[in-house]
């Protein structure tokens, strides 16, 4: 669990508890949220859709959310180069071509 701030003090049984209640907080927080406006007092679900979606995203992949919480590794380091090299070919652009962006990629 080192690197991950989310879950510091947390054990993994916590940690995945907690991931795994999280999409109907979501769902009850965004119920509970809404102003009513006259209707039956529990609020219409389609009032704030995005935090739904969010809620929805998270059910599906909630192994995957769980994994990137609860396990020590990351993919920062990688991140990291994609973003290096991305960067490097927005600067490149229409510029002298691949040549000398395989040059700067290989050489920064």
């Amino acid at each position: 669990m080192s690197g991950k701030t989310a879950c510091v003090g947390m054990s993994e049984r916590t940690a995945y508890a907690t991931v795994s209640t999280t999409p109907s907080s979501v769902r009850r927080a965004a119920a509970s949220g809404t102003p009513n406006n006259g209707r039956d007092g529990r609020g219409e679900m389609d009032d704030l859709p995005s935090l739904h979606t969010l809620a929805a995203g998270i059910d599906r992949d909630l192994d995957a959310v769980t994994a990137g919480l609860t396990l020590p590794w990351s993919s920062g380091a990688v991140e990291g180069h994609v973003n290096r090299i991305k960067m490097l070919k927005r600067q490149m652009f229409g510029r002298a071509g691949f040549a000398l962006l395989r040059k700067r990629v290989l050489l920064a």
